[in-house]
This record gives structure tokens, C-alpha cells and sequence, in this order.
């Protein structure tokens, strides 16, 4: 055997041994899965990610099977799988957390959920919520007229003899018209609970003339600007600033103003809304204490006040860390924050000694995020080749000669010094090759050492945690890129325009060693197309690259983006005109799992008519251009027959793009 084949073998020894050695506990870690994960998602023994729809009480599907499965079936990638049943077991725990603390304090009311619309307005989802929540009484929340439209064709108007405590909730909030108040008025016959929130002290003038005009009484709640400030990038929806909310002066004119049309009983629901995905419970803790001061005083002084809204802001843990060092995490679970919010407005109303109210809680992103996992596919890679050093003669230029005794010498003492001299060394050779004193040959030499030498020192510093700026730059540089079969604009906005974090990881192979390391780019022709911020364990600054598996010669690589089931849908855009992508609701049963929705994601003529194309009147203009390409012999009868062909079937196809098998 030569000695190039002996190389081989012994890199592919070692390339095995590397492999054996890992294990699926050293991917449970790195891609912090139980952490965000649990506990819907896991590693099972063949490398593959498991989903377990209803926690630990049902059963498993293997994620890597499931993919395979839906690509024999031609749904192809990127596909958004929907778990229905998350959404059931997100409503369930929720419940249940309240339940627990009401217990757990004896606090005399009850509590009452309501799904905000904003959060997912698709309606295989908010049908889904609907039915799994009416054992609930699950509501829904509103923050415009398409809203509003929705939600009174999804929620079963309840019946007329059913008491006022057994009936779903729907909330009104948002900027409002008259038509919007009428609406939502004249829904209350149907037997509707409906409450309209007022934002904007001139919408209490409308309601009121709304009402007398069809003569219902409405249901009426006031939303405060409260002080507290919230956390994170969404801190600024409260405050004196907020977008929505009237301050206290304004609450007290509203106060003033039924009550001198004696209709102070219609005020029934204090609502405040501290942010969303709140990471520190001490802010969820100051708000609740003052909101609930705000409920007494408003008691006080006549109101009749049955419900305390406390709005969204339950966080949910993107990264694993639970730690409120950054906004992908919070301090908190579920449970601490019901126990907080109970225990506050009981201890104030016990106080005050007036009742307790109805809590309300408007829990958007707990409920939703968990049941959309976005799968997509790897189209190739383009990474730094790894450089041999050349065999370096003694009669060579002395800067080439510099270059390899700088290579030779590089260890863990000295890199840094190394990689300074590495890049003084280069940019003489270039500094040469530009005055003519060295061949472009020598010049080549120069570079193939430079990147010899910075391979050797990326390989030191890899693995450690402090390294300078400008180390932290070379590894940057050394980064491999990914090409996925994704549009970050369409399918992740959130990551593309607040750095919002995601776990993303392989959905297979994670009994391998992911020994690349790689930042994403996706289909589009914009630079910010890229998702270069992943997770970091243990709450630390978010790393800038993601440790994946080298690609494998016609090999299909899946990865995962998990927990993107709130947002990310509706607030996606065309960027390139790539569309929605395709979207499939699985259930599982004791034999398996059910595709019990699919949509297809958007054609591409569809897009082009969402910015006014006609497809049949390009495919005509294309036409027309191809026969005057014959006339004048540029192309042959068959070639344009090939290429009207190829458009008009284009046409109709799904906008990513089909890896061949």
C-alpha cells in the first residue's frame, strides 16, 4: 500500500474513532435540547430528534422519519410541521398552573384564559385552540376588525342560559371605529361575553353613543399605562410612552364620565399589558402589585369591577438557560408566575376586603411557539479549504521562508504572537508582488502558507472561550457557510429584524460529531439573509456559529428551527418573492401519526399575482418574444419549445427549490 493510501486510512480511522465517540448526550448538551426542548422534544438512540406532542403522556414520533415520510408523499422542503396536540398541552398546563395556585392560596375567584388572535391568526391553529380550550371556556383576544372577524366565526356563541362564568371570553382591543364597536356590541346577543377594552379615551364617546343608538348594554374595560417598565426589547409597550393605555387621570375620567350617566356598572375589567416575553418574574411581580392597587382603588370608588386582565408577557425559554440574562430566556416557569400573580391581587383584596376578581391572563407566545417546528434542507456548503503547507525549499524567498518557520513554530503559548506575524508576513509578500519582486507563484506560496498558519491556530482556539477580538475575527472567517433552502425574511422575520434566537439544530446524525462549524445562508439576494446568532448554553452571550456534520455526497442534511409557531407566520414578507412555505398538522394515535391538514405553500404564479403579474399574460408576453426570436433564426423551433415549457410549468411549482435525490 503507498503512502498515500496509508494517510487515507489512517484519517479515516480516526475520522471513525471521532465519531464512536460521540455520543447523543454530547448533542443533548451542545444543542441545549433539553433545556428549550423538554418535554416535546429529545434524542432518541439512533441520532434522531423524538416529538412527544402531549409532553410525557403520549406517544413519540421520530422527526427524521417523519420528514422522509412527507418527501415520499411530495410535500417537499421547507415545511412548517404543526403539532395540534402541543397546543392542547400548552392550554392544559397553563390551566393547570392556575388551578394549582388558586389551591395553594385559597384565593376565592377563578381564572380565565384567552388566546391573543395577533399571536397565529391561521385558522386551522385558532380552530385548533377553540376546540381544545372549550373545556376551558378558552377565550380569544382581538387587536382589530380582522381579528374580531375571526374570532366570531371560530368561538361557539354560548348559550343563553348558561351563567356569565361558563361562557369564553372575547376581548376587544386595538384602535376601534364605530363599525368595530358595533360589532362587538351587537355580538352580545348572540351570547358572546364581550368586553371592549378602551385604549383611547375618545372611544369611550363612541361606545357610549354605540349602545344607546342599538340599545344594549356593553361590557366595558379600561387598559392602564402602568408605570412598571418591562424587560427587554419589548419594554417600551409600557410606561408614560406606551403605544396603547390611558393614564391614571384618564382612568378617572372614565370613571367621571359613567358615572354621570350612571353607567359606571358597565366598567367591569381593569387590563394592563407589562411587554412581552418578560425574562425577570420581579417585573411580572411590581406589575401585578400595582394594577391590583389600581383594581381596589377603582373598586373604591364605585366601579364594577368582575376581571383583572394581566396580559401577556409569559416568557418562554428559546435558549435553555433559564436565566433572565438575555431576551431568549426568563427566570421563571409557568407555575412561579401564577403563584405571583395570584398571590398578589389576593393579598390586595383581602386588604382592601373587597372581592376577588376573575384573572384573566392573555398568554400568546407559552401557548403557541412550541407547536411549529420549521424543517428545511441543505443545499451545499462553501467552507476555508484546509491547506496543506507547501514543502518549502532553503533557497526560497526569505518571506516564504519566514511564513513556514512561523507555521512550524505555533503552539498554545505563542498563537497569538504567531497570527500577528502570519498577516505582517502576508501582507509583505503581497507589498512585493505588487513592486514586482515576487512571482505570482511565490505569492500563492505566501498565501497557502497564511492560511496554513491560521488554520493551526483556529484549531488552538476553537474550543476556548476568551480569545481577543481580533481571534474572534479569524474564526469568523474560518466559518463554513451553509446554503439552506429557506427565506429568513418569510419563515424566521423575527431573527432577520430583532435577533430574535431560535434553537435551530440537525434533526439527525446527533450520534456523530458535528465537527464543522457554519453560519446559514438562505435562498434570497440579500446579505442579511443569513442566520448567524445561535443559541449558547448556560445563558451566555449567543455564539456566532452553529456546530453541524460535514455534508455527505447526495445525502439529504435536515435541519430544524424550533418553537417558531408564534409570529413568525403572518408577519413573514415576499423578500425575492419567496412565499409560504409548505405547512402539514400532524396528530398522533397509538399506531403512529396522522397528516390531518396539509397546505400547500404558494405557487409561484400565486406570488406574482400578489404583486399584480398576471401568469398567463407573462407566459403570452414570453410567447410573443420567442416567435419573434424565430423569425430572426435566434433560437430553434424545439429550444423554444423546451423554454415555454419549462416557464409555463414553472409557473405552478412551489417558489424554494427541489434538491434532487
Amino acid at each position: 500500500m503507498s503512502v498515500s493510501s496509508l494517510e487515507s486510512a489512517s484519517e479515516s480511522n480516526s475520522e471513525n474513532i471521532l465519531k464512536n465517540h460521540w455520543t447523543i448526550e454530547d448533542s443533548e448538551q451542545l444543542y441545549q435540547i433539553q433545556g428549550w426542548g423538554d418535554p416535546y422534544f429529545s434524542i432518541n438512540r439512533a441520532g434522531h430528534i423524538t416529538v412527544s406532542p402531549q409532553g410525557d403522556r403520549g406517544t413519540s414520533l421520530d422527526l427524521y422519519q417523519l420528514v422522509e415520510a412527507l418527501r415520499k408523499r411530495n410535500i417537499g422542503l421547507p415545511v412548517l410541521i404543526r403539532f395540534p396536540e402541543i397546543l392542547a398541552d400548552r392550554v392544559e398546563r397553563l390551566y393547570a398552573c392556575f388551578d394549582r395556585a388558586i389551591s395553594r392560596y385559597n384565593y376565592p375567584g377563578t381564572y380565565r384564559g384567552v388566546f391573543p388572535i395577533k399571536c397565529n391568526q391561521h385558522r386551522h391553529l385558532v380552530e385548533s385552540l377553540v376546540e381544545f380550550g372549550q373545556r376551558h371556556q378558552l377565550g380569544l383576544e382581538v387587536g382589530s376588525k380582522p381579528e374580531l372577524m375571526i374570532a366570531l366565526a371560530s368561538l361557539n356563541p354560548s348559550q343563553f342560559n348558561q351563567k356569565k362564568e361558563e361562557k369564553s371570553l372575547l376581548i376587544c382591543n386595538g384602535y376601534k371605529d364605530q363599525e368595530y364597536i358595533e360589532t362587538a356590541i351587537l355580538s352580545r346577543r348572540l351570547g358572546y361575553e364581550t368586553i371592549i377594552v378602551v385604549e383611547q379615551l375618545e372611544e369611550l364617546a363612541l361606545i357610549q353613543s354605540v349602545s344607546a343608538e342599538l340599545n344594549i348594554k356593553p361590557v366595558i374595560g379600561v387598559r392602564a399605562k402602568l408605570s412598571t417598565r418591562g424587560t427587554g426589547r419589548w419594554g417600551s409597550s409600557t410606561g408614560d410612552r406606551a403605544k396603547f393605555g390611558l393614564t391614571i387621570w384618564q382612568i378617572l375620567e372614565v370613571v367621571k364620565i359613567l358615572e354621570s350617566s350612571q353607567k359606571l356598572d358597565c366598567l367591569q375589567l381593569l387590563h394592563f399589558h407589562v411587554g412581552s416575553q418578560v425574562s425577570s418574574i420581579s417585573v411580572i411581580k411590581e406589575a401585578i402589585r400595582e394594577a391590583a392597587q389600581i383594581y381596589v382603588e377603582l373598586s373604591h370608588l364605585g366601579a364594577n369591577l368582575n376581571y383583572l386582565d394581566v396580559g401577556g408577557g409569559l416568557a418562554v425559554d428559546y435558549d435553555g438557560s433559564k436565566t433572565n440574562k438575555n431576551n431568549a430566556s426568563k427566570n421563571y416557569n409557568m407555575q412561579n408566575y401564577a403563584n405571583d400573580i395570584v398571590a398578589e391581587i389576593k393579598e390586595a383584596c383581602e386588604q382592601a376586603e373587597i372581592p376577588a376578581p376573575t384573572i384573566i391572563s392573555e398568554s400568546g407566545r407559552a401557548i403557541a411557539s412550541h407547536q411549529g417546528v420549521l424543517i428545511f434542507d441543505v443545499l451545499g456548503s462553501s467552507e476555508q479549504p484546509i491547506i496543506p503547507p507547501p514543502v518549502v525549499e532553503e533557497e526560497e524567498h526569505l518571506i516564504i521562508r519566514n511564513l513556514w518557520e512561523t507555521y512550524a513554530l505555533i503552539n498554545e503559548e505563542n498563537y497569538q504572537e504567531a497570527y500577528h506575524d502570519a498577516i505582517q508576513f502576508k501582507q509583505e509578500a503581497i507589498s512585493l508582488f505588487n513592486f514586482s519582486y515576487l512571482s505570482l507563484k511565490a505569492r500563492a506560496r505566501a498565501e497557502q502558507l497564511y492560511w496554513a498558519c491560521c488554520n493551526k491556530i483556529f484549531e488552538i482556539i476553537k474550543n476556548q472561550e476568551n480569545v481577543t477580538e481580533e481571534l474572534q475575527e479569524l474564526a469568523k472567517v474560518l466559518t463554513s457557510i451553509y446554503y439552506i433552502n429557506l427565506s429568513v425574511f418569510q419563515s424566521s422575520p423575527d431573527h432577520w429584524a430583532i435577533d430574535q434566537l431560535f434553537p435551530i439544530m440537525p434533526i439527525h446524525r446527533l450520534n456523530e460529531n458535528p465537527s464543522q462549524r457554519a453560519i446559514l445562508a438562505d435562498l434570497t439576494c440579500d446579505s442579511d439573509g443569513k442566520i448567524s446568532q445561535f443559541i449558547n448554553p448556560k445563558g451566555k452571550l449567543p455564539k456566532n456559529f452553529l456546530e453541524l456534520h460535514p455534508l455527505e455526497n447526495n445525502q439529504p442534511y435536515y435541519i430544524g428551527m424550533f418553537m417558531v409557531g408564534a409570529y413568525q407566520e403572518i408577519m413573514g414578507n415576499l423578500h425575492n418573492l419567496f412565499g409560504d412555505t409548505n405547512v402539514v398538522h400532524i396528530r398522533t394515535h397509538p399506531q403512529g401519526y396522522k397528516i390531518e391538514q396539509f397546505v400547500r405553500g404558494d405557487t409561484i404564479s400565486e406570488v406574482l399575482e400578489q404583486t399584480q403579474y398576471s401568469g398567463e399574460a407573462l407566459l403570452e408576453n414570453l410567447r410573443r418574444h420567442t416567435e419573434q426570436a424565430l423569425e430572426k433564426d435566434l433560437i430553434s423551433l424545439a429550444e423554444s419549445r423546451h423554454l415555454l415549457k419549462n416557464y409555463e410549468r414553472s409557473l405552478s411549482h412551489y417558489t424554494y427549490l427541489k434538491k434532487e435525490d
